[in-house]
């Protein structure tokens, strides 16, 4: 199995039965692949749908329904529209229970950078510095390094989109919950061990007493 679906299975396993959830463009979007068939989730797009939907087909696309990430979709039966104002309405009012986001950069005290690389001319942050503030919990899924560069730090070097906002981190090495202010490794992949994710992880964090093994298989 790929690192990116490795990653994008974990997530799904945090979805419960009526959750809310916002799922970032790229990698995030990947998890409603493996959401198990017991569970029923809504989804929400900050340019204003909320709802379950699907990728549009040459037979049903229709250029104006375009998710946040400029992907065209399909709304499923019970979906709804609603213009911007009300979509962040929902993000700022707190109603999310989840939002799943990519990332540049996290550090050891849940700073999150994932919106400016330099370099590169890039729009602004989006609606992630209110989805980070907003949600109810928020999840990293991301590959553990950049081209072999550590991704979790002990400091965040690029700016900032949220402080000390991060709940969770998931990447195709294992797992990472910020606990009473501290990084806890909670599990680790199959076949991976702790001396490879120690030699990649630059931020302090402790181990879990009850370590998973396997867990994002």
């Amino acid at each position: 199995m790929e690192a990116k679906e490795i990653i994008a299975k974990r997530v799904a396993q945090e979805f419960k039965n009526g959750d809310f959830v916002n799922l970032g463009i790229g990698l995030p979007t990947k998890s409603v692949d493996y959401i198990p068939a017991n569970v029923n989730i809504n989804l929400h797009s900050e340019n204003g749908f909320a709802g379950v939907w699907d990728k549009a087909t040459p037979e049903t696309l229709d250029k104006d329904v375009v998710d946040a990430g400029g992907t065209n979709v399909v709304l499923q039966k019970g979906g709804i529209f609603f213009d911007s104002v009300t979509s962040f309405e929902i993000i700022r009012g707190g109603h999310l229970d989840m939002t799943v986001l990519g990332a540049l950069e996290v550090d050891e005290e849940g700073n999150l950078a994932n919106w400016k690389i330099p370099g590169k001319l890039l729009p602004g942050m989006g609606g992630a510095m209110d989805l980070v503030n907003g949600a109810k919990k928020v999840i990293i899924s991301m590959l553990h390094t950049a081209r072999g560069n550590p991704k979790i730090l002990k400091k965040c070097t690029l700016p900032l989109t949220g402080k000390a906002v991060v709940n969770m981190i998931i990447t195709e090495m294992g797992v990472f919950e910020f606990k009473e202010g501290k990084l806890h490794l909670v599990e680790i992949s199959e076949g991976v061990t702790l001396e490879e994710i120690k030699e990649v992880t630059l931020a302090s964090y402790e181990v879990s007493l009850n370590l998973k093994q396997g867990g994002t298989n």
